[in-house]
């Protein structure tokens, strides 16, 4: 399955994640969105926010991440204490998308508060202001994490997992990988399909470089540097060779690479 990348206002859907998508949603089930960086996961879910009219409430998980910087807490001001609402609260509450962005980076404690939010209850209990809080059936939760760059000590239990739908996203054909980037930087068709190649090139020798490979995110910053002024192998030194790798051997390697189709 292919990702859906926005181009401009209009949303390009390459296979049929949007519908998989959709289809939990008015199943009321949770999502889990896999992939590597930048192939469309936060697209996606931006996506679904406007077709469906709902605020999307995004959370970026980090190790510090704890379940009250979710759910809420307690605060004294002025000599009054006073509970308020976390994120995830708001989200259910209102009815909104709530986005839990690369989930895999925080503790394994912290999403416990999700279980009953993942299962038939869609319930979110709230321990220590003794509130019980049912989702509505607009509420949504969408999870989304990279799979292939994780580490050992840094994994979701299958337990975990499976409380989701998953829908893998990849990166785009080269085809409309470059209408994206000529959609969103405005660069001629000759500049998207160089990017596009010496990208693909990188990716195809992922095994080789032992690294993450390059996204549509960054070959678009490369193209509005190029449309800018800065030339092409410049741009892409900058934005997708320099960010990938500080080693000077790969670095030398991906300087090859790109040198093969900016000569």
């Amino acid at each position: 399955m292919t990702a859906a990348v926005r181009s401009g206002s209009d949303y390009v859907q390459a296979g049929n994640e949007v519908d998989v998508v959709l289809a939990a949603y008015r199943s009321r089930l949770p999502v889990m969105l896999t992939g590597p960086t930048g192939c469309g996961k936060t697209r996606l879910v931006e996506h679904l926010g406007a077709q469906l009219g709902l605020p999307v409430v995004t959370i970026s998980c980090h190790d510090d991440l704890t379940s009250a910087d979710l759910v809420g807490r307690f605060t004294v001001s002025g000599g009054d204490v006073a509970w308020h609402d976390g994120p995830l609260t708001r989200a259910v509450k209102t009815g909104a998308i709530c986005y839990l962005d690369e989930v895999v980076e925080a503790r394994h404690d912290s999403l416990a508060v999700l279980h009953a939010l993942t299962d038939h209850r869609r319930t979110l209990y709230l321990d220590r202001s003794d509130e019980v809080v049912t989702a509505p059936d607009s509420f949504m939760l969408i999870s989304s994490y990279n799979p292939a760059y994780r580490s050992t000590l840094k994994d979701l239990k299958p337990s975990f997992r499976q409380r989701f739908v998953t829908v893998p996203l990849t990166y785009l054909p080269p085809d409309r990988e470059r209408d994206v980037i000529i959609a969103e930087a405005g660069v001629a068709a000759g500049v998207a399909e160089r990017l596009v190649s010496c990208a693909t090139a990188i990716r195809g020798a992922d095994k080789a470089f032992h690294l993450e490979p390059p996204s549509t995110r960054v070959l678009v910053a490369a193209a509005r540097l190029t449309a800018a002024g800065v030339d092409e192998f410049t741009a892409v030194e900058s934005c997708v060779l320099a960010p990938l790798s500080s080693d000077g051997a790969i670095s030398d390697g991906l300087r090859a690479v790109a040198s093969a189709v900016f000569p």
